[in-house]
């Protein structure tokens, strides 16, 4: 058996890329999620607007693969400005649980000179396994 492709439905295409593989034994790999909606659109705001909606796409893809946040085991952030982070940790706090509750995966976060998106503040790349 093949990877699976994971895409939501209704989400604008993904060029040059998978926003999510689903190996034959359940691993799902998705790729680093940005502060874009379904079509491609950022958000409206910063850092905060940006980092909820990378988790909630994490979140669709997780639950396209027929999974759920709890599903996740790893969670790697790349961000942009770390004074921003580190200014707002409650506030990072609040917006992570409206996503994914009190679920805490094993997480890393890097601090980057620039991501490939322009307008993207924060970029999140998820691991998780989801039996079928």
């Amino acid at each position: 058996m093949k990877p699976e492709t994971i895409h939501p439905e209704g989400w604008a295409p993904a060029l040059g890329y998978a926003n999510g593989m689903l190996m034959p034994d359940g691993t799902l790999h998705i790729g680093g999620q940005i502060g874009w909606d379904a079509q491609k659109v950022f958000v409206e705001g910063g850092f905060l607007e940006q980092m909820e909606q990378a988790l909630a796409n994490i979140a669709a893809i997780v639950r396209a693969a027929g999974g759920d946040v709890t599903d996740v085991g790893r969670l790697t952030w790349f961000v942009k400005d770390k004074a921003e982070y580190l200014a707002h940790q409650r506030e990072i706090g609040a917006a992570y649980r409206r996503i994914f509750g009190k679920h805490f995966p094993a997480m890393s976060l890097v601090v980057v000179k620039d991501l490939v998106e322009d307008e993207a503040l924060v970029e999140i790349e998820a691991t998780a396994f989801v039996a079928r």
